[in-house]
């Protein structure tokens, strides 16, 4: 079980080293957003869980089951709200680019 679990945790670090990528790829702020919630959602779940699968059945792994439901309710209301007030406080959403490169501004090209 504790080479599942290691093969699970690195899953997790693959998952948050590429949002980390995706964090420095896209502009935008809301675009920064979503990908910070996946990494912190998907990453840090999966971490969590491959260290539940190493240790076993304990009440330590009761402790980390518990956590893992409260980050799966709490990341994305969080972020929810975040990117709520920053639109209410006035932060704008980037339009794609009317002409130009695409790629730099983080949209994807439009499809006919």
């Amino acid at each position: 079980m504790e080479i599942i679990g290691n093969i699970i945790i690195s899953a997790g670090v693959v998952f948050i080293l590429f949002g980390v990528i995706g964090i420095f790829k896209f502009k935008d702020f809301y675009l920064r957003m979503l990908v910070t919630t996946k990494i912190d959602t998907v990453g840090a779940l999966t971490i969590l869980i491959g260290v539940v699968v190493k240790h076993g059945f304990s009440f330590f792994s009761l402790k980390i089951l518990l956590l893992l439901c409260l980050m799966v309710i709490l990341n994305p209301l969080a972020s929810h709200f975040l990117a709520g007030s920053a639109y209410l406080s006035g932060h704008k959403i980037d339009e794609p680019p009317v002409s130009g490169d695409r790629r730099r501004s983080g949209f994807e090209e439009d499809k006919v």
